[in-house]
């Protein structure tokens, strides 16, 4: 067995789920600081409708030293792609990113904040 075999489900359909599949598909909670040029070029915006889009928990809102905050909810791929998403938006230019994992909450949407 390879390392990837570690843990290994099979169900009833045939469908193999091993232990990368469960972690892809695991929900967990980021919590971001974003700097650069982030305010003012509709960061939070673009972040809410492209939240929205992909099923994403969590809030976003400008803070007082021209950084935004953000906390977002979904599979770890998910996030990934939603910051990758985020830093390919015209007129935004991420030069810092802060990110660390939290608890998950129990939530609806995703807002904007202030």
């Amino acid at each position: 067995r390879g390392l990837g075999d570690v843990y290994k489900r099979q169900y009833r359909d045939g469908i193999v789920e091993t232990e990368n599949m469960r972690c892809q598909m695991e929900k967990i909670r980021k919590h971001f600081y974003f700097s650069g040029r982030v305010q003012g070029v509709g960061f939070r915006y673009r972040s809410y409708y492209i939240a929205q889009s992909m099923g994403l928990t969590g809030w976003v809102k400008n803070l007082w030293d021209d950084r935004v905050e953000m906390e977002v909810q979904g599979t770890r791929e998910e996030i990934r792609e939603m910051v990758e998403r985020l830093s390919q938006q015209n007129f935004v230019e991420i030069e810092g990113i802060e990110a660390k994992e939290i608890p998950l909450e129990d939530e609806f949407g995703f807002h904007v904040k202030g």
